[in-house]
């Protein structure tokens, strides 16, 4: 049985609609990613290129890095 890895690229920082600029997964599916099935990450990986095709469409906005504080606000209990 294969595990699905993290794709983080260690290039963290949020859009202002709190999608990572380097993985483009968005915050809480960052922060809830070990909880996750392989089935729902492979979904959530099928999402990343269209993700990442609209985020270079789009105009350079701003980022902010990703936090702790924001992290542990966005794990589901």
């Amino acid at each position: 049985m294969s595990r699905v890895d993290s794709p983080c690229v260690a290039c963290c920082k949020l859009d202002d609609q709190d999608i990572c600029q380097g993985c483009y997964r968005t915050l809480a599916e960052i922060a809830n990613w070990n909880r996750r099935s392989d089935e729902e990450k492979a979904a959530i990986l099928a999402q990343l290129p269209a993700r990442a095709d609209a985020q270079r469409e789009q105009e350079s906005g701003a980022v902010h890095p990703i936090t702790r504080k924001a992290v542990l606000a966005a794990k589901e209990s």
